[in-house]
């Protein structure tokens, strides 16, 4: 479903990628985790469309996009739930939710889509009216998942979901990023907890200072005695 072909992308003078390969499957849970900074944002903001590669290619269903907006991303079929949830504070969840829809003009398929996102986070249905900055942490975490999924994509990138919430609501959200997966959506997870995220995952890629260093079966990795050091202990 994505692949990424010797990317390269810059901040200014900084190399922040390096030729970074990587593929990810249809129906595939796939995670990336290093340090802070090595580069997992990065990544997702280049395929995203976020940030624009130097050099590279990126290819999402067979086509690529290095070029396209990320407008224009997302209508293909793909969304980025990002770092810090971002969601819109001043307005309400279900104003939240019609926004993530905002490529799309089929009502009935909206309003079926903002149920489905309420079987998938019921709090959520409880809180509608509810201003999204006066949510909890975890509320406001579900919420940018759920405005993700307004644009029905085939991939979904999420970064960091489970920053700042405490280990009870984590392991909620994680629960829900599996559901959703069984649905048929496609999930690349940067995640800073590497022991949830090998455990949920289905392949793992280890990106250092902006390279790949070692990719595999995440359940592998997870046993594996210096990945174990590196980044679970």
């Amino acid at each position: 479903m994505l692949e990424l072909k010797n990317l390269n992308v810059y901040y200014g003078a900084i190399h922040a990628l390096k030729g970074i390969n990587l593929k990810i499957n249809k129906s595939e849970i796939v995670t990336l985790i290093g340090a802070n900074g090595a580069g997992k944002s990065t990544t997702l903001k280049a395929i995203s469309g976020l940030l624009k590669p130097e050099s590279g290619e990126i290819i999402f269903d067979g086509k690529k996009i290095n070029t396209l907006s990320a407008p224009e991303i997302v209508k293909l079929g793909m969304c980025h739930v990002p770092e810090g949830r971002r969601i819109f504070s001043k307005m309400s969840v279900m104003e939240n939710l019609e926004m993530g829809a905002f490529t799309r003009n089929d009502k009935a398929g909206i309003k079926e889509d903002i149920e489905r996102s309420f079987d998938f986070f019921p709090i959520l249905k409880e809180r509608k009216e509810q201003m999204a900055g006066t949510l909890s942490g975890g509320e406001q975490q579900m919420l940018a998942i759920a405005r993700g999924l307004m644009s029905r994509p085939k991939l979904i990138l999420l970064d960091e979901p489970s920053m700042g919430l405490a280990p009870i609501i984590v392991n909620e959200i994680f629960s829900i990023i599996k559901d959703i997966n069984n649905t048929g959506t496609t999930v690349l997870l940067v995640e800073q907890n590497a022991n949830m995220a090998l455990k949920l995952a289905d392949r793992a890629y280890i990106i250092r200072t902006g390279e790949i260093e070692v990719e595999g079966n995440a359940k592998e990795l997870l046993n594996d005695e210096n990945v174990r050091k590196a980044y679970l202990e």
